[in-house]
């Protein structure tokens, strides 16, 4: 991790939904590599349902753009109602939009409907450097970027709408994304897929200047065509989908990464090509594409999506970054050398005597859905444990005292409910809350002694039982990964990787 500030900005709730419908806003390309036929199979790819409104018609293919229709705005308008006044929209995407009339009509429409979710992806320079606005449209764009909720510009873009030049370093690049995020007030997705070098950072910042970063490999393809349309609307699926930011990013650059590897397979046109959008649909059996098969597997960028030895052991070492975020947290330091004040101990439990509740419940889920009689036992008493071991440690220092859920709980508990539409993704993403606390109460049992005031917690997760039930639980996620097919064998990665971050936001929000 590099930058000036690297802690990650704090979940905020969102109404998740199981099949998010997204709008994406945007021109056309023929050949299906960017714009809104771009957009569509991203959707679909992640798991929504993709609908589109055009606001120009391009002739174009993977050599260049030869012509450009834009309809009338009153046109524009009249697609835009069409939709909004029938179907209950989750969240847009915005592509390119041509002119201060086009954005001015976008706008307009955005006050009425008021999206849930708006991802603004700013369609300014071409990849020659030239601009494609005239200074009119640019100041327009500018203005609609504070209007979003998250605003997704490559480096030529993001000088731009900042009146910089453009960024030669990630920590320049970093300087710029805070001053749009601080300007504008509006989360910025940074891409560092213009830089120089083998390593190809993204992050999301936080209109407070915070940072979280998820580190990628480059893939060498020179059919790269459409990947800042297909990340944006990537990002507006899995965040309707009750992802907070960095969850989606994390979850987005993982799928991008494959597509772009696997891009040079489709052999659709002669120059810049597209990525392949569905390459977790195809399910190869045997090993990644070359060009990741010897690339190490960043922090959120897991690579290939064949079955591994040990699922659990990847997704474990993709989540190094999270886990050190954990270990650096003041609450776990003060945990274990017993310097935690008081009060923030009883904060941090009445949130988690929450959590158990709706935890109990999913460990109840899984249980309905294991495919055996083992298994099925196995979830019962885990639930039972949830509900009256380890609650009766929370009712001993709180009494009977009641709290509200925080944001960062209702997150975490949401998702949990929300990754029960299959039995591997539901396992995968309970398998956090065994593992860390497992990991954590080993390594913090070290400084257990009689007059340490939090001696009871490093107990109980520090058990063998505990560690037992970790251990079971983990071969457990292992065989339903190996069943699994490419499809879900990625959203357990997702679920994990998402457990893992809530996980983290969990104990920072003590």
């Amino acid at each position: 991790m590099t930058g000036t500030s690297l802690a990650a900005p704090a979940p905020t709730p969102v109404r998740a939904v199981s099949i998010p419908r997204v709008l994406s806003i945007a021109g056309t390309d023929p050949t299906g590599g960017a714009g809104v036929q771009a957009d569509l199979k991203s959707i679909g790819a992640l798991g929504g349902y993709g609908m589109a409104v055009v606001t120009a018609l391009v002739a174009q293919n993977t050599l260049g753009v030869r012509d450009v229709h834009v309809p009338p705005t009153a046109f524009l308008a009249a697609q835009l109602d069409a939709v909004s006044d029938d179907v209950e929209i989750d969240a847009v995407k915005i592509g390119m939009l041509q002119s201060a009339e086009i954005i001015t009509t976008v706008r307009q429409w955005l006050g009425r409907v008021r999206p849930p979710i708006v991802v603004l992806d700013p369609v300014m320079v071409a990849t020659s450097g030239d601009p494609l606005l005239d200074p009119a449209a640019e100041e327009s764009l500018r203005a609609l970027a504070g209007e979003v909720d998250l605003v997704t510009p490559n480096l030529a873009e993001l000088a731009v709408l900042i009146g910089r030049t453009h960024a030669t370093s990630w920590v320049q690049a970093i300087d710029h994304a805070q001053t749009l995020a601080r300007d504008t007030g509006t989360t910025v997705l940074l891409k560092g897929g213009h830089l120089d070098g083998a390593e190809c950072p993204d992050a999301i910042v936080a209109a407070d200047g915070t940072v979280h970063e998820v580190g990628g490999v480059r893939v060498e393809t020179r059919h790269t065509h459409g990947t800042g349309c297909s990340l944006s609307s990537a990002m507006a699926t899995l965040r309707a989908g009750g992802a907070t930011w960095p969850d989606a990013l994390q979850r987005a650059k993982t799928w991008l990464t494959g597509a772009l590897a696997h891009a040079d397979a489709l052999r659709v046109g002669e120059g810049n090509g597209p990525v392949d959008h569905f390459h977790e649909l195809r399910g190869e059996a045997g090993p990644p594409p070359e060009a990741l098969r010897d690339a190490p597997a960043a922090c959120g960028a897991v690579v290939g999506t064949s079955p591994l030895p040990s699922w659990s052991a990847r997704v474990w070492e993709a989540a190094a970054a999270v886990r050190a975020d954990v270990d650096d947290l003041e609450f776990v330091r003060g945990l274990g050398d017993g310097t935690l004040p008081r009060e923030t101990f009883l904060r941090y439990l009445a949130q988690d005597a929450i959590y158990l509740g709706e935890y109990s419940r999913v460990l109840a889920k899984a249980s309905a859905l294991a495919p055996t009689s083992q298994e099925q036992a196995f979830w019962a008493r885990a639930a039972e444990s949830a509900i009256v071991e380890e609650r009766r440690l929370h009712e001993s220092h709180l009494g009977s005292a009641v709290v509200a859920p925080a944001p960062q709980t209702l997150a975490y508990t949401n998702h949990l409910h929300a990754s029960a539409r299959s039995y591997g993704e539901l396992v995968a993403a309970l398998l956090p809350c065994f593992w860390l606390y497992t990991d954590l109460g080993i390594r913090l049992a070290a400084r257990r002694h009689d007059a340490h005031p939090y001696d009871d917690w490093l107990a109980m997760y520090g058990d063998p039982g505990f560690t037992a039930a970790t251990a079971r639980a983990t071969e457990i996620a292992d065989a339903s990964a190996l069943e699994a097919g490419p499809i879900e064998r990625a959203r357990m990665d997702a679920a994990f990787a998402c457990s893992m971050a809530h996980e983290r936001e969990f104990f920072a929000r003590a």
